[in-house]
């Protein structure tokens, strides 16, 4: 298998909008699954060399750069455009910061397919087929045409960057080729407080909770680990039935702490899992005998006191 090479990028986040569809509540701060908005998306970009967040600063789950359009409350167009002249890379990420099932596989599927488009971007669209300009991918150079052309436009001349205040995202994409990639999931965006129901509540079922917890505890201690979730579940598994139920917790903690103490990464983890498990085996088969019974010796005299 060959591991991913991601497309050298830029990522601009635009996290300062009013939020009235929410009575003005701090949307980027709004906990889904326990972590903020802003820091779900911060996650789905990790891979950009330079992240831009136009906001006002805030505490994040990861250091950025922050910025500010001029005047505050532009406009996204205004807000992009400030955000944008921050970045260096050719490529650059554009994502809004309400976003709750955006994940990396998502952000480097847009960049896959930029790389082998000769479009100026790749854009996710939604459920209904709408253009979805702030889940998307650009070439940094194609971006900054079309927004100047529009600053140009719209100022009869001047490329001041207070020309962009107000204008439409339509008017952006209609100014570039773009490719079209349908996601309904990541294209889901929390604009009301039916949509942040629906996206607590849909964290929580069955086959999603877990991978979200493990995000979320990650995202809390400040690690960024590849976790075998699958590993772990049957290492916890096998001390609780071969040991103790109490053995489950703590050896996973113990694995760990051991991956700490060593080189650290997903490989170290792996190989105290290993160790710990072939343990675990083992200390079973000793109580059992190998037969999956007991281990109770012929001759030996049966315990009848009470509390046995």
């Amino acid at each position: 298998m060959t591991s991913y090479e991601p497309l050298a990028h830029d990522a601009v986040v635009l996290a300062g909008g009013a939020a009235r569809r929410l009575g003005g509540a701090d949307k980027p701060g709004l906990r889904i699954g326990g972590r903020a908005l802003l820091d779900r998306v911060l996650d789905a970009c990790a891979d950009a060399g330079t992240t831009v967040v136009v906001a006002d600063p805030r505490p994040t789950a990861r250091p950025v750069r922050w910025a500010r359009e001029e005047p505050a409350g532009a406009g996204p167009l205004a807000a992009l455009d400030a955000g944008l002249r921050h970045t260096t890379a050719d490529h650059v990420v554009v994502l809004s910061a309400d976003l709750p099932f955006l994940e990396r596989d998502t952000v480097r599927r847009l960049l896959t397919a930029l790389r082998a488009e000769r479009s100026d971007g790749v854009l996710i669209t939604d459920a209904d087929g709408r253009d979805q300009p702030l889940v998307a991918a650009y070439r940094a150079q194609a971006l900054r045409r079309a927004l100047a052309g529009l600053a140009r436009t719209a100022s009869d001349g001047s490329a001041e960057g207070g020309a962009l205040t107000g204008l439409p995202l339509r008017r952006l994409t209609a100014a570039l080729d773009l490719t079209r990639v349908p996601d309904a999931v990541a294209s889901f965006d929390c604009d009301t407080w039916d949509d942040i129901a629906i996206a607590r509540a849909r964290i929580r079922e069955h086959g999603h909770v877990l991978d979200e917890w493990i995000s979320a505890v990650k995202d809390e201690l400040g690690i960024d680990l590849d976790v075998d979730t699958r590993a772990l579940l049957d290492l916890a598994r096998d001390a609780a039935h071969g040991v103790a139920r109490p053995a489950a917790p703590l050896t996973t903690f113990l694995v760990g702490y051991a991956a700490a103490q060593g080189k650290g990464g997903p490989e170290a983890v792996a190989e105290a899992s290993r160790k710990a498990a072939a343990l675990a085996l083992r200390w079973a088969e000793e109580t059992t005998g190998g037969t999956g019974e007991p281990d109770v010796a012929p001759d030996a005299t049966p315990d009848t006191r009470p509390d046995v």
